[in-house]
């Protein structure tokens, strides 16, 4: 017998074409039709109707897409500095990390930010960053809110390992944890699937589900009731990225360039073949366009001094105003939804079991945050140095490795230290022939190490932690 909930929610799938999810409701336990309603009642069916109805995703006019603009390594920026600044000093920033994955592909087993990062002691990602924010804290004398999105895959995990390191030090009303959301994966012919009898087949909504999830879990709210205008975003996987960068956040805020609403930072790509999406302007508008959609001619092709146009390497690094994000969660959600066929378990009566499919079987939805900027008034794109904010955790062994990420690392703390007077010792390709890390207390950037006694040379193969 359903509940009066449970019959409109019921009435509601039927009107969409979606019964079909309550075949098992009756030989449910209380308790498993209870989650199974509440899965239910959670999915925007309206929603998931425009999406089937809308079938694939409009096609993009090559032919009209240029490489974007963006301001240039070395530009000098004293005046944007002094406006960042002022931002940090006035509480006017917050930080915003997504972090919704585990650690599979590094052959880690729980969430990503607990993994050991930093070249010498192993410092997991989570501490990498709250130590870079205790140390913007205590330089601009004023709290910056740590905003972290999760998943439900280790919202627990993540907030346990929070507990158990008694919040890197840090005030745990300054941090601020949620989950992203989810969207069901449908057949190809429209139909939500069930996992279980008495579970949806579920997939997190992608990191552009950040705004929605923001706007729902009152992470917005909290930020505007705290004084924040703007958020410095970036992905759990990078532990070079520069939080607090009063560079790039003047940039952003000062209208120099861009709206103020959301900016981006950009690395030169190395070659064509990087698995990196690349800025573009189309219309007039920045976007990014992901490595497997640009045509080969289109990657491939260089200007008159011989390197590639299309140059501008999206590390998933923004600014991005509060007024901005509560524009797009304002009505309809703002954001496409990109479809990608996938293998998805799905139950099958007749087996009894949970099959796992040999061949994508369904349609998963994400949300690409990098789509806001489409939708900004205008926005920035600053490039940074890829040995400096670039070294990001994602494979067990080559290119974005736990290895590739540590002589990166190295390399920048190595030439910090160089800048004043020290000798590093270098292989024949160039990298630093030392492991050399440099703690945020110790320094922010390099110029920070111009009162810090440092040693006169570093051996071989040397340990050194600053």
């Amino acid at each position: 017998m359903l509940s009066d909930a449970e019959r409109t929610l019921a009435d509601a799938l039927a009107s969409h074409g979606q019964s079909h999810v309550l075949r098992h409701a009756d030989a449910l336990s209380h308790a498993d039709r209870k989650a199974l309603f509440a899965q239910l009642a959670a999915i925007d069916l309206p929603l998931i109707s425009r999406l089937v109805k809308s079938g694939a995703e409009a096609k993009t006019d090559y032919s009209a897409v240029k490489p974007a603009p963006y301001v240039a390594l070395g530009t000098p920026a004293g005046a944007a500095r002094a406006h960042g600044e002022s931002l940090l000093r006035a509480g006017k920033v917050a930080v915003f990390t997504v972090a919704g994955g585990q650690g599979t592909r590094l052959g880690w087993r729980g969430p990503k930010g607990t993994y050991p990062a930093t070249v010498v002691t192993g410092k997991p990602l989570f501490r990498v960053f709250a130590e870079q924010i205790t140390a913007a804290e205590k330089r601009y004398g004023r709290s910056l809110p740590w905003y972290i999105m999760t998943s439900p895959l280790n919202s627990a995990d993540t907030r346990a390992f929070f507990r158990d390191n008694n919040w890197f030090g840090r005030n745990p009303a300054d941090t601020f944890l949620f989950e992203q959301g989810t969207m069901p994966s449908i057949t190809f012919d429209g139909k939500l699937i069930l996992e279980t009898p008495g579970s949806l087949a579920l997939n997190p909504d992608g990191h552009g589900g950040a705004i929605r999830a923001l706007h729902a879990s009152g992470a917005l709210e909290d930020m505007q009731a705290r004084g924040v205008e703007h958020m410095s975003y970036f992905q759990v996987d990078n532990p070079m990225v520069r939080i607090a960068d009063p560079v790039f956040l003047g940039l952003h805020a000062s209208g120099e360039g861009s709206s103020g609403e959301m900016s981006s930072k950009m690395v030169a790509k190395r070659d064509a073949a990087e698995k990196v999406g690349v800025f573009c302007e189309v219309g007039g508008k920045t976007v990014v366009i992901e490595y497997s959609d640009m045509p080969a001619e289109l990657t491939n092709s260089l200007d008159a001094q011989g390197k590639l146009r299309f140059n501008a390497g999206s590390i998933a690094i923004h600014a991005i105003s509060v007024a901005f994000m509560q524009r797009l969660t304002q009505g309809d959600f703002a954001l496409p939804f990109h479809r990608a066929k996938k293998k998805v378990p799905y139950w099958c009566d007749t087996q009894k079991k949970t099959v796992e499919p040999a061949e994508p079987n369904a349609i998963k939805f994400e949300a690409f945050v990098f789509d806001a900027l489409g939708i900004a008034k205008k926005s920035l794109v600053m490039e940074t140095s890829r040995t400096e904010e670039f070294a990001p955790l994602k494979n067990a062994t080559g290119e974005d490795s736990p290895a590739w990420s540590h002589q990166i690392q190295s390399n920048r703390n190595g030439g910090w230290l160089e800048k004043f007077g020290v000798k590093i010792p270098r292989k024949p390709n160039g990298d630093v022939d030392a492991r050399i890390e440099i703690a945020a207390e110790t320094a922010l950037e390099a110029d920070d190490l111009a009162d810090i006694a440092l040693p006169r040379e570093i051996k071989s193969g040397e340990e050194v932690l600053l």
